[in-house]
């Protein structure tokens, strides 16, 4: 695989809600920790203060598709300079929780919200002039699980954010979303079946950790 920079390790890990990927991030960390690299764990919407407030906006408040694809693409601006691009700079293993992926399969694919326009915007934000290349992760940890055992994994955890509350055909485009990007890229995505129980899951990851990098 091609490094996103000449030293850092950019990884995300994507997938709708349910699907447990959160819950795998700090095991990553720990095994490229014990691999002897340096690990800086963010997340999207977020990892800035400035990223953090539209993240409050972006999942509370009310707004058009338009409106909710800026803001997002507004957070991972900031996002981006302030704390991706140095880490990766610094020679970090960078773990981002979802990417611009997620933007893809929730405003695109779940939203209904034209590709072309994301694209576009993804261009604006993630070009990267030095190396005329886009800034995306080279691995991404694509946890897939059906919509219907998400929902049920989901219900009663708790108070739901507004892309939580939202009804299972929205998971199910989503989770289209993310197969799509699988297909279009698929060096760049690593599926894990989220299906199956929380240490056969981890297991997949790890597993697959080791294919790439080799043995801490």
């Amino acid at each position: 695989m091609t490094q996103s920079t000449p030293s850092g390790l950019f990884i995300s890990f994507e997938g709708i809600d349910g699907a447990g990927k959160s819950s795998h991030i700090a095991a990553v960390a720990d095994w490229f920790r014990a691999h002897g690299r340096h690990v800086t764990l963010t997340r999207e919407p977020g990892g800035t203060p400035l990223a953090e407030k539209l993240r409050e906006l972006l999942l509370h408040d009310a707004m058009d598709p338009l409106s909710e694809a800026l803001l997002m693409f507004a957070a991972r601006r900031d996002h981006v300079l302030q704390v991706i691009l140095p880490a990766l700079a610094r020679g970090d293993v960078l773990l981002c929780d979802r990417f611009t992926d997620a933007t893809f399969a929730y405003q695109g694919y779940g939203r209904g919200f034209d590709l072309q326009v994301l694209r576009q915007l993804e261009q604006w934000v993630q070009q990267q002039p030095a190396q005329a290349s886009l800034l995306e992760p080279e691995l991404c940890f694509w946890f897939d699980l059906p919509p219907a055992i998400a929902a049920a994994r989901l219900a009663g955890a708790r108070q739901p954010d507004k892309f939580e509350s939202e009804a299972e055909p929205f998971f199910q485009r989503v989770a289209s979303g993310y197969a799509a990007r699988a297909a279009q890229s698929p060096q760049r995505f690593a599926r894990i079946d989220a299906s199956q129980g929380m240490e056969q899951v981890r297991e997949q990851v790890l597993r697959h950790c080791e294919q790439v990098w080799g043995q801490p």
